[in-house]
């Protein structure tokens, strides 16, 4: 089980990035949140088995109209009392 603390940069906004994160976050069973930021990127902590977020990761740039031109990630500690995956 890890945390990251995820920034997608491209076209990520205005495209239901959030939405489609937030589906297939669930549809794996992760937990965290989904955020657009101020630049026009989106930020996300994701938590879950490591394959699980990797799946996410590779899901995520097939959504319609959404292009990721760069990731950046960052390991995080873990948040033991989180049960859900939001949109905020």
């Amino acid at each position: 089980m890890i945390r990251q603390h995820i920034t997608f940069y491209g076209d990520v906004q205005g495209v239901g990035f959030r939405y489609n994160a937030y589906h297939i976050a669930n549809s794996l069973g992760l937990t965290g949140y989904v955020h657009n930021e101020w630049d026009g990127s989106v930020t996300s902590e994701v938590q879950g088995d490591e394959d699980e977020i990797d799946l996410f990761l590779d899901k995520i740039g097939r959504g319609r109209y959404i292009s990721i031109d760069r990731i950046e990630k960052t390991n995080m500690s873990l948040d033991e009392d989180e049960r859900t995956f939001r949109i905020e």
